[in-house]
């Protein structure tokens, strides 16, 4: 049984601003935000084994989630000059990342077979074997929710988590499965 107030400690401890318990059977995986990345935008489609293709099909993900029912959902919010800030929005980001590999590894203790899923793409490498070599730390690698095909604003929505926070923020949200 997940004890949710201490996982909610936990990721206070770990620096995030907002965490929610996780339903699963909330998750969606929409065939258009793959075509989102398709459209490769952040430059990363088709370069990593955390993102598509790599990742696996949208049913590949499916079959992954399928085998939780409970998780946590986690945000790092961050306040920008003005909507182009673009050195805060990075800051923010890896803060989100720091956040994200501190929480998971205080989980990984209780919860060995949970499923970590990010935002942004792996970076657990400076340079991914993809795709010529395997992944050289499967159990450490970690895909975007955008990358299994999550509608991130959806899966905040069914969970009762806040997703826009006004004008001049920025949230950057993972997940945990655990059970």
């Amino acid at each position: 049984m997940i004890d949710y107030e201490q996982l909610e400690k936990l990721g206070t401890d770990a620096g995030f601003s907002h965490i929610a318990p996780l339903k699963c059977s909330t998750i969606e995986l929409l065939p258009e935000v793959r075509q989102m990345c398709e459209a490769n935008t952040c430059g990363m489609y088709g370069k990593r084994w955390s993102c598509p293709p790599g990742c696996g099909t949208l049913e590949d993900c499916r079959a992954k989630i399928q085998q939780y029912k409970n998780g946590i959902l986690v945000q790092t919010v961050g306040q920008l000059e003005d909507a182009m800030d673009g050195e805060t929005m990075m800051e923010t980001e890896a803060l989100h990342k720091k956040n994200f590999f501190a929480m998971e590894k205080l989980l990984r203790e209780t919860y060995p077979d949970m499923l970590a899923i990010g935002a942004g793409c792996c970076t657990r490498c400076e340079t991914c074997t993809y795709p010529d070599e395997p992944c050289r730390f499967p159990k450490k690698a970690f895909s975007s929710m955008e990358a299994y095909g999550m509608l991130v604003t959806q899966i905040c929505k069914a969970n009762d988590m806040t997703y826009y926070y006004g004008p001049c923020t920025i949230a950057y949200t993972s997940c945990f499965l655990l059970e």
